[in-house]
């Protein structure tokens, strides 16, 4: 029986680490932290227990039943179970975040050096997608490419830019502002709710799961294990990732006084701490961070979608490629307003599938929990979907009035009120049948 090696369940958990960590996850925490401001202790944990906690829960739930979506989704039944997966996929992948992670890692790493124009543009995202298609045709080197190589050029620049940004602060920490100073810990949940990688570890868990069986192991206990033992690797390279970031823009309220977002703000510290380099050492953090998760997002489509529609592997891969590089150079802005809604409604979705799937051990009948609990978080999903919309006109009025409402929660509780009450149901239906058997 192949188990791996330590080097091996380093450099998984490297991958792993990478699939994550996004332009988003970068420039999220320094925006969070200037708001914080003194307050950045309670910000910093509320935002992890969002922004790692959930995705590691994801990560652990997938490894329980074999890496896929699809499984997760069974006790909903087969129509209902892959229209959830096959709309978390496009969302997550050829629709938004894979085009995303070229224009973000263009904007922020490039267009500094080229400029703005089209051609720069197209240009940038045709090689873009060149490598990350070159690295998501076998998806079985993913480890020793992905983990092995790239990774730990990212970790070094990481270092780089987190030890600066705790041994060469640009200040002092600054006032914390806005809600930040009344309710840290709720912001910085938020936050970290909003970095959405719970969807994105949905898709993941694939990618994980099939790099471990790649390298030879086949005993789905030690699947199980590895997985887990990589998603909590990830999550530990994430936190102090993230804390460094939050303490940076707590530190650089005056260096980066005015900026509106996090890119912002790590563009003005790395310019005051590393002067002309600073630019490069941005543009290799971002590239890199961008690159893998495009890489993972690509390879978690592709596996997807070729057993999904029975075709070959790299037909698919390309399809998805060459589709997600005209997206990012054309109509990317109207995708977005379309996909964010969609991404939004998705969440809680992903949440409480994620939540009950990890509980499954309690229920008797999984499909009489799952479908209605899951039920009325889809309508939660469509009112917060439509609200971020725009349109939140067509949502009646009771919705904004229900506990947690303003901290885009308002699913919460009634989810929480009909698990009770499914779950009593099915103590009541499935203990005679349980005597019985």
């Amino acid at each position: 029986m192949t188990r791996l090696k330590g080097l091996d369940l380093l450099a998984l958990g490297f991958m792993t680490f990478a699939l994550f960590l996004g332009a988003g996850n970068i420039i999220f925490p320094p925006s969070a932290g200037m708001s914080a401001g003194e307050n950045m202790g309670a910000a910093a944990f509320g935002f992890l227990l969002t922004g790692v906690g959930l995705p590691l829960l994801t990560v652990v739930a997938l490894a329980r039943v074999g890496g896929g979506l699809p499984t997760l989704t069974a006790p909903l039944g087969r129509f209902a179970g892959v229209l959830l997966a096959v709309a978390v996929y496009l969302a997550i992948g050829p629709l938004f975040a894979t085009p995303r992670t070229a224009v973000a890692s263009f904007e922020i790493g490039m267009q500094p050096f080229v400029g703005n124009s089209p051609l720069a543009l197209f240009v940038y995202t045709l090689v873009y997608f060149a490598a990350v298609l070159f690295l998501s045709l076998n998806p079985g080197r993913l480890v020793d490419r992905v983990g092995k190589v790239i990774t730990p050029v990212l970790i070094a620049a990481l270092i780089v830019l987190g030890g600066a940004a705790l041994f060469a602060p640009a200040g002092v920490v600054g006032q914390s502002s806005g809600a930040y100073s009344s309710e840290p810990l709720v912001q910085g949940f938020l936050q970290g709710y909003l970095t959405m990688d719970a969807l994105g570890a949905l898709v993941f868990g694939i990618v994980i799961a099939t790099a471990i069986r790649d390298r030879g192991v086949t005993d789905a206990g030690l699947v199980t294990r590895y997985s887990v033992i990589a998603g909590i690797i990830a999550a530990v390279a994430l936190s102090l990732v993230y804390l460094s970031l939050f303490y940076l823009g707590a530190t650089s309220h005056e260096l980066a006084a005015g900026a509106e977002n996090g890119g912002q703000i790590l563009t003005a510290y790395v310019s005051h701490t590393f002067g002309s380099g600073g630019s490069l050492l941005l543009a290799v953090v971002i590239i890199l961070a961008c690159l893998t998760t495009g890489v993972g997002l690509l390879t978690a489509c592709g596996e997807f979608f070729s057993d999904l529609l029975k075709l070959p592997y790299r037909v698919v891969v390309v399809a998805l490629a060459v589709f997600s590089l005209a997206v990012s150079n054309q109509g990317l802005t109207q995708l977005i307003s379309v996909s964010i809604p969609v991404l939004v409604g998705l969440y809680p979705l992903a949440i409480v599938l994620v939540a009950l799937s990890l509980a499954n051990r309690l229920w008797h009948s999984q499909s009489l929990v799952f479908v209605p609990v899951m039920a009325v978080t889809l309508v939660f999903g469509v009112v917060d979907g439509l609200t971020v919309a725009g349109k939140g006109e067509w949502v009646p009025g009771f919705f904004a009035r229900l506990p947690l409402a303003e901290q885009s929660l308002g699913w919460l509780v009634p989810v929480l009120v009909t698990l009770a009450l499914v779950a009593v149901l099915d103590r009541i239906i499935g203990a005679p049948k349980a005597a019985t058997a």
